[in-house]
């Protein structure tokens, strides 16, 4: 069902979008370009393209990639066409996408050859936003050095004073009066065993020296065992895979059967009722699969509620496998989700890929 026109009842309210200059070049040429599909697909809310047609990112996205101030992203972009050319108009998915992959490379090669494009990016933030060396500057300005003490010996004439004066003598030193003889200490008793009294102190003061040094130089070595064992910041990134590992490949489907094995694009389900959706991938690299998922990307998953991350089994080079996820839907319209293939810490295996998705229409009947 269309959305109503303005100046009717149900009218989407709001500011009204600036159409940018077609004639201002390739990247306003190629938003002026995906507002005409928007308005031939009906004009749908950006709400409405990413709750009811499955485009699998944010609104904001959406809306910057009409106002031409920069090129979106490929994937950002496939989202907005595929929502409204295949979703929303029924077109041939393969068509559509040769057909805007082509605009969107010519776009982006003229936004790099334009002298005068600046680089925003799609949220409009700039350079200047961006902290200088100043804010790392102090309250006080630069560094005073702190004044050096008099020297002790001599004090120095003042700066108004005549060189050919002699400076006055300093002031004699007060004499302290006399303090009383101490009273003599009895003498120690002498014998074969007995330490005189300051020997003694004096041995037991080395003796904590030694105790505390030896104490140090434990901990000390302790610290540093420590240390060493543990792995730095540096040392985890260097342990940690960067993707894509050369040789690794996968295919949707392969020998002759389908990627899809239940539930293919377009199917329906039944509104509160779950569905199993089950993909059929193919190992098609040279590196074994261990510890791998599917991951939830994008998309309806308000309406189709599922577990955001479901294992993808252990699979040789050529090797098939099945990935299924249960689905319970919870409301009725196209529900449309994106998964992308991750490791066991969440880091995408493929990050140039788009992922694969289910696309179901869910009823009450």
């Amino acid at each position: 069902m269309s959305e109503p026109a303005a100046g009717q009842p149900g009218a989407r309210r709001g500011r009204k979008h600036i159409v940018p200059d077609a004639g201002s070049g390739p990247v306003a040429r190629f938003a002026c370009a995906l507002l005409d599909l928007k308005r031939e697909a009906g004009d749908p809310s950006y709400d409405r393209m990413r709750t009811e047609l499955g485009a699998a990112a944010s609104k904001s996205a959406l809306s910057a990639a009409t106002r031409g101030r920069s090129a979106p992203s490929w994937p950002t972009t496939w989202e907005f066409v595929r929502s409204l050319a295949v979703t929303g108009l029924g077109r041939d998915e393969e068509t559509v996408r040769r057909e805007w992959l082509a605009r969107w490379e010519e776009a982006a090669e003229g936004q790099s050859a334009d002298p005068a494009w600046g680089g925003d990016s799609a949220d409009g933030a700039s350079s200047a936003d961006q902290p200088g060396a100043g804010d790392w500057m102090s309250s006080a300005g630069e560094p005073v050095p702190a004044p050096e003490p008099p020297s002790a010996a001599a004090p120095e004439p003042p700066p108004d004073a005549d060189p050919a004066m002699p400076a006055p003598a300093a002031a004699p030193a007060q004499t302290a009066a006399p303090e009383p003889a101490a009273a003599p200490a009895p003498a120690a008793v002498s014998g074969p065993s007995a330490v005189p009294a300051p020997a003694a102190a004096k041995t037991r003061r080395w003796g904590s020296i030694v105790v505390a040094a030896t104490v140090l130089v434990v901990l000390g070595l302790v610290a540093a065992v420590v240390v060493l064992a543990t792995p730095s910041s540096r040392d985890k990134e260097a342990a940690a895979p960067h993707y894509p590992l050369p040789g690794d490949a996968s295919g949707f489907g392969g020998d002759g059967l389908p990627g899809d094995v239940t539930f293919p694009d377009g199917a329906k389900a039944r509104y509160g009722q779950t569905f199993t959706k089950i993909w059929r991938l193919k190992n098609t690299g040279s590196v074994p699969w261990r510890s791998r998922y599917l991951q939830v990307a994008g998309g309806t998953t308000v309406l189709c509620p599922s577990p955001p991350r479901v294992p993808v089994p252990d699979a040789e080079p050529g090797q098939l496998v099945e990935v299924s996820v249960p689905v319970t839907p919870t409301g009725t319209g196209v529900c449309h989700v994106l998964w992308k293939m991750v490791d066991e810490r969440g880091a995408l295996v493929f990050p140039d890929r788009t992922g694969i998705f289910y696309q179901v229409t869910v009823t009450v009947e």
